[in-house]
């Protein structure tokens, strides 16, 4: 078995699934041991097997990227230290995973709990706005009762005024007969007809 420590270099090569994407060809392929951690800005990869596989996982490494990852250059040397079983990695692998997870699922439901308090603070707000609209509703409502009763008035003294308006002009109408045939009994006497 040899032994064979990677170094994966590039602007983006962490936090992009690196470490489960290694673990599934280190697995197809067979190895033995594998160990993937963050180093720097780095990936470091510890791998131990048989030479052919061994070949197979750098040859996969370098042709081979996770989705979101931006690779530059890759880096292999030999080994000669300890390396961690597959089986062993694959649980510590799980456990970190499911730690992430965790840690995740927290951070939303922190999340969620501080958009329900704001989510209160605006239902609170709205509740109040929708106060503040009913009473103007009821101003408004106020207002247009003084209004018809303006109105109701107006038309009222309108009536009136046209009611008086024909008094007055029947009153007029009247009178000024009664002058014309004051004028003409008077033009008869005094012989102007």
């Amino acid at each position: 078995m040899i032994k064979r420590r990677i170094l994966v270099k590039g602007s983006r090569v962490q936090d992009v699934g690196y470490r489960l994407f290694l673990y599934y060809e280190a697995e197809n392929l067979g190895l033995a041991g594998l160990q993937a951690r963050n180093v720097g800005k780095d990936v470091e990869i510890l791998a131990e097997g048989e030479e052919n596989c061994m070949n197979e996982f750098v040859k996969f490494i370098r042709e081979n990227y996770p989705k979101h990852a931006e690779v530059e250059k890759v880096e292999v040397y030999d080994y000669n230290g300890v390396v961690m079983d597959i089986e062993r990695y694959y649980r510590s692998l799980t456990v970190e995973q499911l730690a992430k997870i965790v840690d995740a699922g927290l951070g939303l439901v922190g999340g969620q709990s501080k958009m329900l308090k704001k989510q209160d603070s605006m239902l609170k707000k709205q509740d109040l706005m929708i106060q503040k609209q009913d009473e103007m509703l009821k101003k408004q409502d106020l207002m247009i009762q003084k209004q018809d009763l303006m109105i109701q008035k107006q038309d009222e003294m309108l009536n009136e005024l046209r009611e008086l308006r024909k008094d007055l002009k029947a009153f007029i109408d009247e009178r000024f007969k009664r002058i014309e045939d004051e004028i003409k009994t008077i033009k008869e006497k005094i012989g102007l007809r």
